[in-house]
C-alpha cells in the first residue's frame, strides 16, 4: 500500500469526522452576565424616562413598551415577570454604566451603530423599534420642513448620535444653525417653552412623548423629515452568548406570536393547535425547549403575561398617537420579521 493511499484514507476519515462534528447541536455558552443574573436572582435593566417607552406610574411602578420587554426577559429566565429591576440612566451615562456591569441589559432606546459594536464592544439584540431623528419646532416660526430652519437655534442632547446627525443634515443642505447642547432631558422642554431655542431634535419617539408634556402642544409642530436611521435594540456587554440568545428569542417570540395571531386572550386556545410549529412554540411539544435549555412554556408565559408585539405596542404607544409604520409585521409592509422557531 502506498503512502499516498494511507494519507488519502486518513484525510477522508478526518473529513468525515469534521462533517459529523458540524452536524452536532451547539449550545450558546453562558458567560459572566447570565451567571450574575442567576446568582443575584434578578435582572438589572437600564431604561430612560420617556412616557410610553419607560416611565413610573402614579404608584411608582415602571410602565412602558421597553418595560414590557424587561418583564418578558424575566419570564424567559425565571418564569415570572417580577424578577427585574429598572433603573433610569441618562444617555451620557447608560453605556459606561453597562460597560461597568451596573446593568445586565440596556432597554433605553439605544441605537445600533458600528462604533458601539466594534470599538465599544457591545452586542445588540434584534431591533425592537425602528425610529429616526426628527425636529420639534415652535409653530410660530412658520416652517413646514427642517430645511426652512436656516439660522435657527436648536437644542441637541449631548452624548447621543443626534449631535452628529443634525450637524450632518445642515451641512448637506447648505444651511446654518446654532446648536445648544443640553445634557438633562428635563431641560429640553423648558428651553423650548422659554424660547431659549427655536427647536429641539431627538429621536421622533422621544419628541412625540415630549410633545404631550408641553403646556400647549398645539403651539409646536413635529417636522416631517427623519434625519437618520435609528434602530433601537437591547444592548449588552459582549462575551455572553447565551444571554444574547435569550434576549434575541424573547423579542422574536413576541413578533412571531403576532404573526400567528396569538394574543393574551386566545393563547390558551392555540394550545390545541395541530400545527407542529405552534406546538413547539407554546411548549405543547416540550422537546424544542429542552434542546435550548428553557422552560417549555417560556414563550407561552411571555404572551400570556405581556402579549405579542402588537399588543405591547398598542398598550403603550398607540395612546400617544403613534402609528406602526416600519414597526409593522413584514406581512403588512413593515420591517418586523422573526426567524423560524425550530
Amino acid at each position: 500500500m502506498s503512502n499516498l493511499s494511507i494519507f488519502g484514507k486518513a484525510g477522508r476519515a478526518l473529513a468525515a469526522a469534521a462533517v459529523a462534528a458540524a452536524t452536532l447541536p451547539t449550545v450558546a455558552s453562558a458567560g459572566p452576565t447570565l451567571d450574575r443574573i442567576n446568582e443575584r436572582g434578578v435582572i438589572k435593566v437600564g431604561v430612560g424616562t420617556t412616557p410610553g417607552f419607560f416611565a413610573p406610574d402614579s404608584n411608582g411602578k415602571w410602565q412602558g413598551f421597553f418595560i414590557d420587554y424587561g418583564r418578558a426577559l424575566s419570564i424567559a429566565v425565571f418564569g415570572t415577570p417580577d424578577k427585574v429591576e429598572f433603573t433610569s440612566s441618562s444617555p451620557q451615562q447608560r453605556l459606561p454604566a453597562l460597560q461597568a456591569g451596573e446593568f445586565d441589559v440596556l432597554l433605553s432606546g439605544v441605537t445600533v451603530t458600528t462604533t458601539r459594536a466594534f470599538k465599544l464592544g457591545f452586542h445588540f439584540g434584534p431591533t425592537v423599534f425602528y425610529d429616526g431623528q426628527a425636529i420639534l419646532a415652535r409653530k410660530d416660526l412658520g416652517v413646514t420642513s427642517a430645511a426652512e430652519l436656516d439660522g435657527a437655534t436648536i437644542g441637541v442632547q449631548s452624548g447621543t448620535t443626534g449631535e452628529l446627525n443634525i450637524a450632518d443634515f445642515f451641512r448637506k443642505t447648505g444651511k446654518q444653525f446654532t446648536p445648544v447642547t443640553i445634557e438633562d432631558t428635563s431641560e429640553f422642554l423648558s428651553a423650548l417653552e422659554t424660547n431659549r431655542v427655536d427647536a429641539i431634535t431627538q429621536d421622533s419617539s422621544d419628541l412625540v412623548g415630549k410633545l404631550q408634556q408641553l403646556k400647549d402642544p398645539s403651539a409646536y409642530v413635529l417636522l416631517p423629515e427623519r434625519l437618520s436611521k435609528e434602530p433601537l435594540a437591547p444592548a449588552i456587554v459582549g462575551g455572553d452568548d447565551r444571554w444574547l440568545e435569550i434576549i434575541n428569542w424573547t423579542v422574536y417570540a413576541t413578533i412571531q406570536a403576532e404573526e400567528w395571531g396569538i394574543t393574551q386572550a386566545n393563547v390558551d386556545e392555540f394550545l390545541k393547535s395541530e400545527d407542529p410549529a405552534i406546538q413547539r412554540f407554546l411548549g405543547v411539544d416540550p422537546s424544542f425547549a429542552q434542546d435550548i435549555g428553557l422552560d417549555p412554556k417560556w414563550a407561552y408565559n411571555i404572551i400570556k403575561t405581556v402579549g405579542n408585539y402588537g399588543e405591547i405596542y398598542d398598550r403603550n404607544l398607540a395612546p400617544l398617537g403613534w402609528e406602526r409604520g416600519y414597526n409593522q409585521l413584514w406581512t403588512k409592509g413593515g420591517l418586523l420579521y422573526s426567524p423560524p422557531f425550530r
